[in-house]
Protein backbone atom coordinates (compact mmCIF):
# COMPACT_ATOMS: atom_id res chain seq x y z
CA UNK A 1 0.00 0.00 0.00
CA UNK A 2 1.06 3.44 -0.85
CA UNK A 3 0.21 4.82 2.51
CA UNK A 4 0.26 8.79 3.65
CA UNK A 5 1.30 9.63 7.45
CA UNK A 6 0.71 12.95 8.93
CA UNK A 7 2.36 13.91 12.19
CA UNK A 8 5.13 11.33 10.89
CA UNK A 9 7.55 12.99 13.29
CA UNK A 10 5.24 12.81 16.78
CA UNK A 11 5.29 10.27 19.03
CA UNK A 12 2.70 8.02 17.60
CA UNK A 13 2.94 9.13 14.03
CA UNK A 14 6.99 7.59 14.44
CA UNK A 15 6.06 4.14 15.07
CA UNK A 16 3.10 4.08 12.70
CA UNK A 17 5.69 4.51 9.79
CA UNK A 18 8.13 1.96 11.19
CA UNK A 19 5.20 -0.36 11.81
CA UNK A 20 4.04 0.28 8.34
CA UNK A 21 7.88 0.01 6.33
CA UNK A 22 8.34 -3.12 8.48
CA UNK A 23 4.84 -4.56 6.85
CA UNK A 24 6.03 -3.83 3.30
CA UNK A 25 4.06 -1.01 2.73
CA UNK A 26 5.83 2.31 0.88
CA UNK A 27 4.92 5.61 3.16
CA UNK A 28 4.58 9.19 2.66
CA UNK A 29 5.41 11.20 6.03
CA UNK A 30 4.39 14.32 6.79
CA UNK A 31 5.33 16.72 9.68
CA UNK A 32 5.28 20.32 10.48
CA UNK A 33 8.37 20.20 13.07
CA UNK A 34 6.90 22.88 15.13
CA UNK A 35 7.66 23.75 18.50
CA UNK A 36 5.25 23.05 20.32
CA UNK A 37 8.17 20.96 22.66
CA UNK A 38 11.09 20.32 21.99
CA UNK A 39 12.11 20.06 18.55
CA UNK A 40 14.73 17.59 19.54
CA UNK A 41 12.61 14.64 20.08
CA UNK A 42 10.86 15.41 16.60
CA UNK A 43 14.40 15.16 15.00
CA UNK A 44 15.49 12.15 16.66
CA UNK A 45 12.54 9.83 15.36
CA UNK A 46 12.44 11.47 12.29
CA UNK A 47 16.24 9.99 11.88
CA UNK A 48 15.22 6.65 13.03
CA UNK A 49 12.75 6.73 9.58
CA UNK A 50 14.78 8.70 7.10
CA UNK A 51 17.58 6.29 6.26
CA UNK A 52 14.13 3.69 5.34
CA UNK A 53 14.16 3.31 1.23
CA UNK A 54 10.03 3.51 1.44
CA UNK A 55 10.01 6.53 3.49
CA UNK A 56 9.65 10.05 1.89
CA UNK A 57 9.30 12.55 4.24
CA UNK A 58 7.67 16.14 3.45
CA UNK A 59 7.95 19.66 5.69
CA UNK A 60 4.06 20.40 5.31
CA UNK A 61 1.60 21.70 7.58
CA UNK A 62 -1.72 20.12 7.19
CA UNK A 63 -3.23 23.67 7.94
CA UNK A 64 -1.72 24.73 4.44
CA UNK A 65 -4.17 23.29 1.61
CA UNK A 66 -2.30 24.21 -0.73
CA UNK A 67 0.95 23.07 0.63
CA UNK A 68 -0.71 19.75 0.85
CA UNK A 69 -2.50 19.19 -2.68
CA UNK A 70 1.18 18.47 -4.50
CA UNK A 71 1.62 15.47 -2.13
CA UNK A 72 -1.65 14.31 -3.70
CA UNK A 73 -1.31 14.12 -7.60
CA UNK A 74 -0.32 9.95 -7.37
CA UNK A 75 -2.87 9.29 -4.59
CA UNK A 76 -2.57 7.06 -2.07
CA UNK A 77 -4.53 3.91 -0.84
CA UNK A 78 -5.09 5.33 2.84
CA UNK A 79 -4.19 8.43 5.01
CA UNK A 80 -3.58 8.40 8.62
CA UNK A 81 -4.23 11.24 9.97
CA UNK A 82 -1.96 11.93 13.38
CA UNK A 83 -0.96 15.20 12.63
CA UNK A 84 -2.52 17.32 15.83
CA UNK A 85 -2.04 19.86 18.84
CA UNK A 86 -2.41 18.02 21.78
CA UNK A 87 -3.01 18.04 25.41
CA UNK A 88 -5.70 19.57 27.76
CA UNK A 89 -3.71 22.41 29.58
CA UNK A 90 -2.40 24.27 26.68
CA UNK A 91 -5.23 24.43 24.42
CA UNK A 92 -7.41 26.18 27.55
CA UNK A 93 -4.72 28.98 27.09
CA UNK A 94 -4.82 28.98 23.03
CA UNK A 95 -7.74 27.13 21.69
CA UNK A 96 -7.27 28.59 18.21
CA UNK A 97 -4.21 26.81 17.21
CA UNK A 98 -6.13 23.55 17.98
CA UNK A 99 -8.90 24.63 16.20
CA UNK A 100 -6.72 25.40 13.20
CA UNK A 101 -5.05 21.73 13.04
CA UNK A 102 -7.30 19.21 14.71
CA UNK A 103 -10.44 20.78 12.51
CA UNK A 104 -9.34 22.44 9.62
CA UNK A 105 -6.28 20.34 8.99
CA UNK A 106 -8.74 17.68 8.95
CA UNK A 107 -10.90 19.59 6.83
CA UNK A 108 -7.99 20.12 4.22
CA UNK A 109 -7.21 16.16 4.73
CA UNK A 110 -10.33 14.92 3.83
CA UNK A 111 -11.13 17.28 1.23
CA UNK A 112 -7.76 16.41 -1.14
CA UNK A 113 -8.91 12.54 -0.18
CA UNK A 114 -12.45 13.26 -2.02
CA UNK A 115 -10.73 15.02 -4.68
CA UNK A 116 -8.42 12.18 -4.89
CA UNK A 117 -11.10 9.14 -4.65
CA UNK A 118 -8.89 7.97 -1.60
CA UNK A 119 -10.46 5.12 -0.27
CA UNK A 120 -9.27 5.03 3.51
CA UNK A 121 -8.74 7.43 5.92
CA UNK A 122 -7.76 6.72 9.89
CA UNK A 123 -8.08 9.76 12.49
CA UNK A 124 -6.40 9.86 15.50
CA UNK A 125 -8.60 10.97 18.28
CA UNK A 126 -8.81 10.69 22.05
CA UNK A 127 -10.19 9.35 25.05
CA UNK A 128 -10.42 12.97 26.37
CA UNK A 129 -14.28 13.49 24.76
CA UNK A 130 -15.70 11.05 27.34
CA UNK A 131 -15.74 13.95 29.51
CA UNK A 132 -16.43 13.30 33.56
CA UNK A 133 -20.10 12.07 33.58
CA UNK A 134 -20.14 8.84 31.34
CA UNK A 135 -19.72 5.58 33.66
CA UNK A 136 -15.98 3.27 33.30
CA UNK A 137 -14.86 1.71 31.66
CA UNK A 138 -15.53 4.17 28.23
CA UNK A 139 -17.17 2.44 25.74
CA UNK A 140 -17.66 4.23 21.94
CA UNK A 141 -21.09 4.87 22.35
CA UNK A 142 -21.24 6.93 25.26
CA UNK A 143 -22.21 10.34 25.57
CA UNK A 144 -19.51 12.92 24.55
CA UNK A 145 -21.24 16.04 24.47
CA UNK A 146 -19.48 17.57 27.71
CA UNK A 147 -15.72 18.07 26.64
CA UNK A 148 -13.41 19.67 29.00
CA UNK A 149 -11.54 21.23 27.19
CA UNK A 150 -10.96 22.87 23.59
CA UNK A 151 -8.36 20.23 22.45
CA UNK A 152 -11.67 17.78 23.32
CA UNK A 153 -13.99 19.60 21.68
CA UNK A 154 -11.73 20.12 18.41
CA UNK A 155 -11.35 16.66 18.70
CA UNK A 156 -15.17 15.99 18.49
CA UNK A 157 -15.63 18.38 15.64
CA UNK A 158 -12.89 16.74 13.79
CA UNK A 159 -14.39 13.48 14.57
CA UNK A 160 -17.98 14.55 13.11
CA UNK A 161 -16.10 15.77 9.97
CA UNK A 162 -14.99 12.40 9.02
CA UNK A 163 -18.79 10.85 9.69
CA UNK A 164 -20.24 13.86 7.18
CA UNK A 165 -17.43 13.06 4.41
CA UNK A 166 -18.31 8.89 4.80
CA UNK A 167 -21.98 9.98 4.84
CA UNK A 168 -21.57 12.41 1.86
CA UNK A 169 -18.51 11.01 -0.59
CA UNK A 170 -18.58 7.47 0.69
CA UNK A 171 -14.87 7.61 2.35
CA UNK A 172 -13.96 4.92 5.13
CA UNK A 173 -13.21 5.76 7.96
CA UNK A 174 -11.98 4.48 11.50
CA UNK A 175 -11.49 6.74 14.56
CA UNK A 176 -8.99 5.68 16.75
CA UNK A 177 -9.88 6.82 20.95
CA UNK A 178 -6.23 6.60 22.54
CA UNK A 179 -6.01 6.40 25.95
CA UNK A 180 -2.73 8.09 27.31
CA UNK A 181 0.11 6.63 25.23
CA UNK A 182 3.47 6.29 26.83
CA UNK A 183 6.99 5.10 26.36
CA UNK A 184 10.33 5.52 24.84
CA UNK A 185 10.35 9.44 22.70
CA UNK A 186 6.90 10.60 24.40
CA UNK A 187 6.08 13.71 24.29
CA UNK A 188 7.47 15.41 27.41
CA UNK A 189 4.24 17.60 28.56
CA UNK A 190 2.94 14.01 29.56
CA UNK A 191 2.68 12.58 33.18
CA UNK A 192 5.23 9.53 32.78
CA UNK A 193 7.74 11.21 30.54
CA UNK A 194 8.18 14.27 33.32
CA UNK A 195 8.25 12.16 36.01
CA UNK A 196 11.23 10.22 34.34
CA UNK A 197 12.96 13.49 33.79
CA UNK A 198 12.41 14.90 36.97
CA UNK A 199 13.52 12.59 38.91
CA UNK A 200 16.51 12.00 36.77
CA UNK A 201 17.72 15.90 37.11
CA UNK A 202 16.61 15.65 40.95
CA UNK A 203 14.14 18.33 40.49
CA UNK A 204 10.76 18.10 42.66
CA UNK A 205 8.06 16.25 40.58
CA UNK A 206 4.91 18.11 40.30
CA UNK A 207 1.39 15.90 41.00
CA UNK A 208 -1.80 18.51 39.88
CA UNK A 209 -4.75 17.19 42.52
CA UNK A 210 -4.19 14.34 44.84
CA UNK A 211 -2.47 11.85 42.56
CA UNK A 212 -5.22 10.11 43.12
CA UNK A 213 -6.43 10.67 39.54
CA UNK A 214 -6.22 7.03 37.55
CA UNK A 215 -5.27 7.00 33.97
CA UNK A 216 -5.29 3.94 31.30
CA UNK A 217 -1.78 4.34 30.43
CA UNK A 218 -1.54 2.26 26.81
CA UNK A 219 2.40 1.49 25.60
CA UNK A 220 2.91 3.47 22.02
CA UNK A 221 3.61 0.32 20.17
CA UNK A 222 0.36 -1.36 20.99
CA UNK A 223 -1.55 2.14 20.39
CA UNK A 224 0.94 1.70 16.65
CA UNK A 225 -0.45 -1.58 15.82
CA UNK A 226 -3.77 -1.26 16.76
CA UNK A 227 -3.61 2.41 14.02
CA UNK A 228 -2.16 0.21 11.18
CA UNK A 229 -4.86 -2.55 11.80
CA UNK A 230 -7.31 0.72 11.91
CA UNK A 231 -6.64 0.51 7.85
CA UNK A 232 -8.95 -2.26 7.56
CA UNK A 233 -12.58 -1.20 5.65
CA UNK A 234 -14.60 -0.96 8.12
CA UNK A 235 -17.28 1.88 6.83
CA UNK A 236 -17.36 4.13 9.61
CA UNK A 237 -16.29 2.90 13.18
CA UNK A 238 -15.41 4.66 15.87
CA UNK A 239 -12.70 2.50 18.24
CA UNK A 240 -11.17 2.81 21.27
CA UNK A 241 -7.32 2.11 22.10
CA UNK A 242 -6.22 1.33 25.68
CA UNK A 243 -4.86 -0.94 28.20
CA UNK A 244 -8.15 -1.54 29.48
CA UNK A 245 -6.15 -1.30 33.24
CA UNK A 246 -6.14 2.17 34.81
CA UNK A 247 -3.53 2.49 37.11
CA UNK A 248 -3.24 5.03 40.08
CA UNK A 249 -0.76 8.12 39.24
CA UNK A 250 0.67 7.82 42.39
CA UNK A 251 0.82 4.27 41.56
CA UNK A 252 2.94 4.97 38.65
CA UNK A 253 4.90 7.18 39.78
CA UNK A 254 5.86 4.59 42.73
CA UNK A 255 6.78 2.23 40.27
CA UNK A 256 8.73 4.32 38.23
CA UNK A 257 10.89 5.20 41.54
CA UNK A 258 11.48 1.49 41.69
CA UNK A 259 12.98 1.53 38.49
CA UNK A 260 15.23 4.68 38.74
CA UNK A 261 16.41 3.93 42.27
CA UNK A 262 14.96 7.45 43.66
CA UNK A 263 12.79 8.59 45.76
CA UNK A 264 10.48 11.76 44.60
CA UNK A 265 10.22 15.00 46.39
CA UNK A 266 6.66 15.92 45.75
CA UNK A 267 5.09 19.37 44.93
CA UNK A 268 1.69 19.03 45.29
CA UNK A 269 -0.61 21.85 42.67
CA UNK A 270 -4.19 22.37 42.63
CA UNK A 271 -6.17 20.14 39.97
CA UNK A 272 -7.02 22.02 36.54
CA UNK A 273 -10.36 22.18 35.90
CA UNK A 274 -9.51 20.44 32.17
CA UNK A 275 -8.23 17.48 33.49
CA UNK A 276 -10.62 14.15 34.06
CA UNK A 277 -10.22 12.36 37.05
CA UNK A 278 -10.27 8.88 35.69
CA UNK A 279 -9.83 7.38 32.10
CA UNK A 280 -10.70 3.86 31.26
CA UNK A 281 -11.35 1.83 27.98
CA UNK A 282 -13.78 -0.86 27.16
CA UNK A 283 -11.78 -2.77 24.22
CA UNK A 284 -14.29 -5.25 23.20
CA UNK A 285 -14.70 -3.45 19.92
CA UNK A 286 -10.96 -3.04 19.02
CA UNK A 287 -10.70 -6.96 19.79
CA UNK A 288 -13.73 -7.84 17.03
CA UNK A 289 -13.00 -5.69 14.44
CA UNK A 290 -9.19 -5.27 14.44
CA UNK A 291 -8.51 -8.19 16.33
CA UNK A 292 -6.19 -6.45 18.48
CA UNK A 293 -5.59 -5.99 21.91
CA UNK A 294 -2.43 -4.36 24.14
CA UNK A 295 0.52 -6.22 24.73
CA UNK A 296 2.58 -4.94 27.05
CA UNK A 297 2.16 -4.81 30.66
CA UNK A 298 3.00 -0.90 32.18
CA UNK A 299 6.02 -2.03 34.27
CA UNK A 300 8.00 -3.53 31.20
CA UNK A 301 6.85 0.13 29.26
CA UNK A 302 7.95 1.83 31.80
CA UNK A 303 11.53 0.04 32.12
CA UNK A 304 11.74 0.56 28.26
CA UNK A 305 11.14 4.73 29.04
CA UNK A 306 13.47 5.05 31.71
CA UNK A 307 16.30 3.00 29.76
CA UNK A 308 15.03 5.00 26.46
CA UNK A 309 15.35 8.68 28.54
CA UNK A 310 18.60 7.48 30.27
CA UNK A 311 20.75 7.06 26.82
CA UNK A 312 18.96 9.71 25.12
CA UNK A 313 19.34 12.40 28.20
CA UNK A 314 22.55 10.91 29.19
Amino acid sequence: MEVLVTGAAGFIGWKVCELLLEDGHRVTGVDNLNDAYDVRLKQWRLAQLLPRADFKFHKVDICDLQGLRPLFKDGFDAVINLAARAGVRYSVENPWVYCETNVGGTLNLLELCRERRIPKFVLASTSSLYGKNNPVPFREDANTDGPLSPYAASKKAAEALCYSYHHLHGLDVTVLRYFTVYGPAGRPDMALFRFVKWLSEDQPVVIYGDGGQSRDFTYVEDIARGTVAGLKRLGYEVINLGSDRPVVLREALRMIEERMGKRAEIRWEAAHAADMRATWAEIGKARELLGWEPRTELGEGLTALVEWYGAWAG
